[in-house]
């Protein structure tokens, strides 16, 4: 691992830690019900794509849900700026992580083709 990407795995994993705590002093109820996976950066730091666990929220509320953290991703970065001492924060995109459905679907796919060989014997 180079230096850079030890640099880039740190911010990642400050990050990970300051988004939920920043999230949790929100005035909002609603955004705070909202829990951070994971929080993935670009090679210079200056982006971070922030991962959100969907729960059972609807498509809606998940909408929902993004708008309220952009308008609140000013505040989230301050903090997170001013808690480290950062010249700058990165610049945060909130999306719902959904590979969890995707693999529940493809292990769905791969049982059902299994079923169909084992129907065809």
């Amino acid at each position: 691992m180079t230096p850079a990407q030890i640099k880039v795995k740190r911010t990642e994993s400050i990050l990970k830690e300051l988004i939920p705590e920043a999230i949790s002093q929100l005035s909002d109820a609603r955004v705070r019900e909202v829990d951070v996976i994971d929080v993935h950066c670009s090679r210079g730091r200056s982006d971070a794509k922030v991962y959100l666990d969907p729960h059972d929220y609807t498509p809606q509320e998940q909408a929902a849900f993004l708008k309220l953290l952009e308008k609140a991703r000013p505040i989230i970065e301050e903090h997170c700026m001013k808690d480290q001492g950062w010249f700058r924060s990165p610049r945060m995109t909130f999306v719902f992580d959904d590979t969890l459905k995707r693999s529940q679907n493809i292990e769905a796919l791969f049982a059902q083709i299994a079923k169909e060989k084992k129907d065809e014997s």
